[in-house]
């Protein structure tokens, strides 16, 4: 977890104290069985007026507490005979209580940050130390904070509790041993450079995490209506479908209507996703020719022009925009203008485009796009992008029918609300400068540092391209990378085939997040070139 996003503070707000009520009743009451249940989930503890609540707060969510209550009697007075007797002489206490830190933020430093705050607020108060009734399942860790027992143990079967002190001295000399524990014990943030999934920003994280709604219901309804639009304007399209799949059924959902168009087809091809268009057209059975290069060749608009000039029987030509294996971009401009002038339909894999580089839409018969990869959101949602109209079709099969999602407003069947809510927030923000500067710096920042990236200008910002030398094996450089925290994308058989490796540039990412994972991929072929 990033600790430089969480926020420690004093609760004020409405929203925060009905938060701590519910974290209270999670571990006092479900966790520690101290109190009795109830159906509304929600303890508020007898001095709730008295408390002074320090919480922790990752984004809008409350993750940590712990109450500071300076009024006598304290709780442990009820519960320890004379307590003034294991207390100095003249000693100003408060009391310490409620802490409670969620289950997946324990192995962090947030129960640290949360008394390093509240020794702060007493010493501001001149209350010289802080007495708690520390739970037996934490002594230890309160042990290594500073936290010191005295008198017996209190309480009952399943919810027993040692009554400790801190002081501000022993804070002062156990809170850096403990900073450096916590430092060892909490794991190096991963870097994802993947071409999905894709490394996901905190905004839709967030997005995808809100409640679960109907399918069926008026607001997703709405909200299913809102991304599509968003979408449309995007890529200047008149109509956009979602389905729940990947960017494979969002090119079975093209093959299918492609299947209706007249004469044959020409597919282009030069890199791994290019040919798959290749095998889906074969598996529909659809009547079509192919303009096959190498990889990473480029195909040029003259070769399509003259290939159509001299087969007047093409109808139809269908080809990725960005052929994620090299990052090669056709000039999908320069194809919209033939294919317009020549009456042909152009189908378009934009699985890896949508949301790097700008599309225009406007005159593409079909277009194929995912939530997953360009778009930096969840994967799990398949996108198909159309100009005109489409009506179900029987001989089609229901799922992999357009028509079927067109009619019913891309809702003919189970939806996920977290997968389109997060697939929201992610298309507000889709920044193509952005895109553009962070590829040409990490690109720069690569040949500056000695290795050949595939392609020149015209490929896509959102996928680099590194071949290996042919002493090292992408396959060890990949796993020593993803050991130190970067995941770079070289398991696919036709990278692990060529010896490359690819920084996928799509997801929420950093210029020094980048600038890391080079350092990590430097001192990995350093140290392999060293074994070879």
């Amino acid at each position: 977890m990033e600790q430089q996003r969480l926020i420690y503070k004093i609760a004020s707000e409405p929203e925060e104290m009905e938060q701590i009520y519910k974290l209270n009743y999670e571990t006092f009451v479900e966790e520690i069985p101290q109190h009795q249940q109830n159906q509304e989930r929600r303890l508020v503890d007898k001095f709730d007026q008295e408390n002074i609540y320090i919480i922790a707060k990752d984004a809008e969510e409350v993750i940590g507490m712990i109450a500071v209550r300076v009024n006598r009697p304290f709780s442990l007075d009820h519960k320890l005979e004379d307590l003034d007797r294991y207390l100095p002489e003249g000693a100003n206490p408060c009391e310490v209580r409620l802490l409670s830190v969620k289950g997946s933020y324990r192995k962090s430093q947030v129960f640290f940050q949360l008394v390093n705050v509240l020794v702060g607020y007493c010493l501001e108060g001149n209350y010289d130390m802080a007495l708690i009734s520390g739970t037996d399942r934490q002594i230890r860790l309160y042990k290594k904070i500073g936290f010191e027992p005295f008198g017996e143990m209190v309480g009952t079967e399943g919810a027993m509790f040692q009554p400790m002190v801190l002081t501000k001295e022993k804070f002062e000399t156990t809170s850096k041993a403990f900073s450096k524990l916590m430092q060892k014990k909490r794991p190096s943030p991963t870097l994802n450079f993947l071409p999905g999934p894709v490394a996901i920003s905190k905004t839709v994280e967030q997005a995808f995490s809100s409640p679960v709604i109907s399918h069926r219901s008026e607001n997703f309804i709405e909200e299913m209506k809102t991304v599509r639009s968003k979408l449309c304007g995007l890529v200047n399209a008149q109509y956009a479908q979602i389905a729940v799949g990947t960017g494979t059924l969002a090119n079975d959902l093209v093959a299918a209507q492609i299947r209706k168009l007249p004469g044959r087809g020409l597919i282009l091809a030069n890199g791994e996703f290019g040919y798959r268009l290749i095998d889906h057209a074969a598996r529909f059975g659809l009547a079509y020719d192919t303009l096959e290069k190498s990889w990473n060749e480029k195909v040029g608009i003259e070769e399509i022009a003259a290939y159509i000039e001299s087969n007047t029987e093409i109808g139809w030509i269908w080809t990725v925009h960005c052929e994620t294996s090299t990052g090669f971009l056709f000039d999908l401009e320069s194809l919209t203008e033939l294919a317009k002038k020549r009456g042909i339909k152009l189908c378009v894999d934009a699985c890896s485009s949508v949301g790097i580089v700008p599309v225009d839409f406007a005159d593409v018969h079909l277009a194929s796009a995912v939530s997953g990869k360009g778009l930096a959101s969840y994967p799990g949602l398949a996108i198909v992008f159309h100009q005109e109209p489409v009506l179900p079709d029987r001989s089609i099969p229901r799922y992999l029918d357009l028509g079927q999602y067109a009619v019913a407003d891309s809702i003919p069947y189970t939806h996920s609300s977290n997968l389109v809510s997060a697939l929201h927030a992610a298309i507000k923000d889709v920044n193509f400068e952005n895109r553009k500067l962070m590829g040409e710096a990490a690109k720069n920042l690569l040949t500056q540092a000695g290795f050949t990236v595939l392609g020149d200008e015209c490929y896509s910002p959102g996928i680099l391209t590194i071949p290996l030398p042919d002493i090292l094996r992408s396959r060890d450089i990949g796993e020593k990378l993803k050991r130190e925290g970067v995941l770079v994308s070289y398991e696919s058989d036709y990278l692990l085939k060529r010896n490359w490796i690819q920084f996928a540039l799509m997801g929420a990412h950093t210029l020094k997040e980048f600038e890391s994972a080079l350092a990590a991929l430097q001192k990995t072929m350093h140290r392999k070139a060293e074994l070879v």
